[in-house]
């Protein structure tokens, strides 16, 4: 698999609960991941992935200008109905092969499934959006936090991009960067 490293993805859904007029309703949030630098894009955010949204984000992954799934080869995905066979039908047509696993084993997609694992330990567990608003500012500055800020230990507990005022400097005031209400947190010093 290294050896193709560069040209593999993965996809999944991971589901929110969030605070609406009509009460709790389930949100659906699907994201891609590029494995081999763990690059997490949130494709779409709905209470109904239906056909008419799989297609929908199909074009927007494989858009010749800003498309994430530009450079992807393969996409690593699990078997479920969400993903239509016209949703498949569509990334192959742009050259990407969708690539399901075998039933009941989410091993065969462990980025994805510790991305989600992530996302909810460190921010959705911990607050009740109110309105799809507050679910998509919640992800976004996750996402932001996920990128910048945020060690990975399977990367040698580096950030996935240093922030321009990351340095290494020993010595210095230990300043803070907060998201969220101060959910997640970012040390830092500044530069001389």
């Amino acid at each position: 698999m290294k050896s193709h490293w560069e040209l593999l993805a993965a996809t999944d859904f991971f589901t929110i609960e969030v605070w609406t007029m009509r009460g709790l309703v389930t949100y659906y949030v699907l994201f891609t991941i590029h494995l081999a630098t763990r690059q997490v894009h949130v494709a779409g955010i709905t209470p109904n992935p239906n056909s008419a949204f799989m297609n929908q984000v199909a074009r927007q992954l494989t858009d010749e200008f800003d498309g994430t799934l530009n450079n992807v080869r393969f996409l690593i995905m699990d078997r479920d109905s969400k993903f239509t066979n016209q949703f498949r039908a569509f990334l192959r047509r742009e050259g990407v092969e969708p690539v399901p696993y075998p039933p009941r084993s989410p091993n065969c997609s462990p980025y994805a499934e510790r991305f989600v694992r992530s996302i909810k330990d460190e921010c959705l567990d911990r607050i009740i959006p109110i309105g799809v608003g507050s679910l998509r500012r919640a992800i976004n500055e996750y996402v932001k936090h996920y990128h910048t800020e945020r060690n990975h230990q399977g990367l040698d507990n580096q950030l996935l991009s240093s922030p321009a005022i990351n340095t290494r400097k020993p010595e210095g005031p230990i300043n803070r960067r907060e998201r969220l209400g101060g959910m997640l947190n970012y040390y830092y010093r500044l530069a001389a």
